[in-house]
């Protein structure tokens, strides 16, 4: 067997959108993943389903796997001949180990490359308005590794820091902050100099806290702090408030699920994450045509005796002319049909194929579009509805007055998530909301968290059908007042300013 290849790939800070396009594409392509624990869960909910992934743990002195098995680990898969990716938070080079995890590649003969990610010690501060260079305040920036041994002390020369003049970043020093801040006072440090802690920065749980270096553990024994975190120690420090900008984004600290069928892109999540949320687009669903579906099959050989087809979801779409093709069917049999829809997603469909709806209501649900369609048919009209297989009956009591076909022609497979444990971020509270925009992916949803108490879910829906779907399992919900992705996010915004409200007096 053919020598596997190995890449050593930077996942950046945490925000999925500082992940580097080359690191995205090999993680594509990858068989093999060896992941940590400070990879984020954006570029997590990147790795293909067709990979095998290996966890490797590794934070704050909690290993789920020690160095040399990693690299062990490495090695072995590379020799069987796979393309392994190991994903690391961050960058490989900068305190990653990356050069140990080289050594036995060397040995051995395999293969590899190095894909730097984008350091948090420049892209947290960045972040939080702290730039680690001015020409007004330093000229310098030194990075250090606040990690030591237990019953160790620091093999630092602090004087040697102070003396620099320049901005400092302790990386991995956390729980030893009081002894990198004692020894750069032992060392001469100005005792109120700026200094920052900066948690879980690019991420919805970003939080900072500055002051001194003198006065800096105590605040962080006020305000609190969690892991992972990072030291900043500089004049540069206070220019944080003057110069943040992600917390004046409306949903900056907000974390918003979504789910959707695998292979569609989602339009809801970039304008999300542009409002400063953090997203986990979760890929539940998968569209799957119905086998050997005769009924379908006739429908569309016998185009020519409907006066009117009525499509409810853009995948209803692909499916319908996907068949048409399969069957041999030309596109002008459909020349004196007239088309409805539900939705912009699904007129986008028909666009592209160069059809036009006759019929689009107002409101996007099955209800609102068989009484649209029932106040233009004329008698007589025969209807074909090509859709979901479990699909909503509103529409066809709508439509009574017609000879209609409702024919089945796809089914939604539920598909449930790896690397990511929703149903514990739902029960911690680390996810603010989950956005829904049909009701199958409600369904979706509730099939890939079957032991989730959903009471503790708030649902931000697109329409009243998705909202009933899930009040039916007890979630918190609201309902965008249109039907389109720039109402549900206003919705969430509103949603986020309502939640922040009502924790204000618990917290004064």
């Amino acid at each position: 067997m053919a020598t596997g290849k190995v890449w050593l790939v930077g996942a950046g800070p945490g925000d999925r959108g500082l992940f580097t396009l080359k690191g995205k594409q090999v993680l594509e392509e990858a068989d093999v993943v060896v992941y940590d624990s400070l990879v984020g869960d954006g570029v997590l909910a990147m790795v293909p389903e067709t990979a095998e992934k290996i966890n490797v743990g590794k934070r704050a002195s909690r290993h789920t796997m020690v160095q040399e098995d990693i690299n062990r680990v490495l090695l072995s898969e590379a020799q069987k001949g796979k393309k392994v990716v190991r994903l690391k938070g961050g960058d490989p080079f900068l305190f990653g180990r990356g050069g140990e995890e080289l050594e036995l590649l060397c040995e051995n003969g395999i293969p590899y490359e190095i894909i730097p990610g984008i350091p948090s010690a420049i892209s947290v501060p960045a972040y939080n308005g702290i730039p680690v260079t001015h020409r007004d305040y330093t000229s310098s920036l030194h990075i250090i590794t606040g990690h030591k041994r237990a019953g160790e002390s620091y093999n630092i020369d602090f004087k040697a820091l102070v003396q620099t003049k320049g901005t400092l970043v302790f990386l991995m020093g956390v729980t030893a902050l009081r002894d990198i801040l004692g020894g750069l006072l032992e060392a001469g440090i100005d005792p109120d100099m700026p200094a920052a802690i900066l948690q879980k920065g690019t991420t919805a749980g970003q939080k900072r806290i500055v002051a001194t270096v003198t006065t800096l553990p105590e605040e962080v024994d006020r305000q609190g702090i969690e892991t992972p975190a990072i030291i900043v120690v500089g004049r540069v420090c206070a220019l944080a408030d003057d110069f943040g900008w992600y917390e004046k984004l409306p949903l900056m600290g907000c974390k918003v699920l979504v789910t959707r069928p695998r292979g569609q892109g989602s339009v809801i999540s970039e304008k999300l994450r542009r409002k400063g949320a953090e997203v986990l687009e979760i890929p539940a669903v998968a569209t799957v045509p119905i086998p050997e579906n005769l009924k379908f099959i006739y429908a569309i050989q016998h185009l020519s005796e409907y006066q009117w087809i009525l499509f409810t979801s853009p995948a209803g779409v692909k499916i319908f002319f996907d068949q048409m093709a399969a069957s041999e069917v030309d596109v002008r049999r459909m020349a004196h049909v007239k088309i409805g829809a539900i939705g912009n997603g699904t007129a986008k469909e028909l666009k592209a194929r160069g059809f036009y709806p006759d019929v689009m209501p107002s409101v996007y649900d099955g209800e609102h579009l068989g009484e649209a369609v029932a106040a233009a048919a004329k008698e007589g009209d025969h209807i074909l509805l090509p859709r979901a297989r479990i699909g909503n009956p509103e529409i066809v009591a709508k439509l009574a007055a017609f000879k209609v076909d409702d024919v089945p022609t796809y089914e939604t497979v539920y598909q449930k998530q790896e690397l990511i444990n929703e149903t514990r971020q739902f029960e911690n509270g680390e996810i603010t909301f989950a956005v829904f925009t049909s009701s199958s992916i409600v369904r979706a949803f509730v099939e890939a968290n079957p032991d989730l108490d959903y009471t503790k879910v708030c649902a931000a829906c697109i329409g009243r059908q998705t909202q009933a779907a899930a009040n039916a399992f007890g979630m918190q919900t609201a309902c965008a007042d249109k039907a389109t992705m720039d109402s549900l996010v206003d919705l969430v915004i509103r949603m986020y300013e309502e939640k922040k409200q009502a924790a204000k007096p618990a917290e004064e």
